[in-house]
C-alpha cells in the first residue's frame, strides 16, 4: 500500500477537523465542517469505520489494515482520504 498520486501521507497520523461532525447513514455517512460549510459522503460503512479510527492508530497506514483495505483495494481509499484531507474535513494530528 503506497500512497497515491494524491501525496496523502498514509505514514502520518489523521484525525477528522475539530469542526467536523459525522453523521451515520444508512449508505454510510455524511460529514460537515461547520468552518467552511462544505458537506461529504462517506459512501460506504467500509469507509466510515476507516475515518473513525483514524485517531486510533498510530497513522493512517494502519487504520488501513486494520480496517482490512488491502492492496488490492487501497488505492481507492487513499484516494477518498486525500480528497478528505484537500477539502480540511481531515487533519494531521500532531
Amino acid at each position: 500500500m503506497s500512497a497515491v498520486a494524491s501525496g496523502f501521507e498514509l505514514d502520518a497520523r489523521w484525525r477528522l477537523h475539530p469542526q467536523v461532525a459525522l453523521r451515520p447513514e444508512p449508505f454510510g455517512a455524511l460529514l460537515y465542517h461547520f468552518g467552511t460549510r462544505k458537506l461529504s459522503f462517506l459512501k460506504n460503512k467500509k469507509m466510515v469505520s476507516l475515518v473513525q479510527s483514524l485517531p486510533e492508530h498510530p497513522d493512517a497506514r494502519a487504520a488501513c489494515l486494520a480496517a482490512d483495505v488491502d492492496d488490492s483495494n487501497s488505492s481507492i481509499y487513499v484516494r477518498a482520504l486525500a480528497t478528505l484531507a484537500q477539502s480540511h474535513m481531515l487533519v494531521r494530528d500532531e
